[in-house]
């Protein structure tokens, strides 16, 4: 069944028409996530302490929902070890939330290695690619983001009161700046 557009009600046609009218709000969103970037670059330790508070009030709304899946699960020991998980994760997020400085740290050491980690693993890749595939880039994108842990990791603990909020306000920036140029090209469509 199709409607007027001659798309089908729940297809992707369909929903970008209606978006099409929302344009201007999408814009705004854009726009408004665009300032947001730039106020946690601007202040990027309060931005990683927020960070870190979300995360950790996250940290909570999981430890909560799997001590509840622990008394759901009918073995006892399993339904132990579900619970003693989820109070492990909720304290670990009660524990964000209390000493956010000191999480942020943990969570910067972790990103670092993560980082590390993800750059040799790319460089180690790109030389198991075919010719002819652009092994040139993953190397590149390996050495980056291998230089950026090695970088994060020689500042570490200093870097932890900026990594987090940094990272978020470029974050912030790049989506903002996805959704302006969607709505742009929405009002262009219109």
């Amino acid at each position: 069944m199709t409607d007027a557009t001659g798309t089908s009600p729940n297809s992707l046609g369909a929903g970008l028409h209606a978006l099409r009218a929302k344009w201007g709000w999408v814009v705004a969103l854009g726009l408004f996530l665009m300032l947001c970037g730039v106020v946690a670059i601007g202040s990027m330790v309060a931005a990683t302490v927020i960070s870190v508070w979300v995360v950790g009030i996250m940290m909570i709304a999981a430890g909560a929902g799997e001590v509840i899946h622990g008394f759901a699960v009918k073995s006892w020991g399993k339904s132990l070890l579900w619970v003693l998980l989820g109070l492990l994760y909720g304290l670990a997020g009660v524990f964000a939330i209390m000493n956010p400085l000191l999480a942020a740290s943990v969570f910067t050491l972790l990103l670092a290695f993560g980082l590390i980690a993800s750059g040799i693993v790319r460089i180690f890749l790109a030389f198991h690619l075919k010719e002819g595939t652009p092994w040139g880039w993953v190397i590149f994108s390996g050495l980056i983001t291998l230089f950026l842990g090695v970088m994060i990791l020689a500042q570490w603990p200093a870097a932890s009161l900026w990594v987090l909020g940094m990272f978020l306000g470029i974050d912030m920036l790049f989506a903002g700046s996805s959704w302006l140029a969607m709505g742009l090209a929405l009002r262009r469509r219109t």
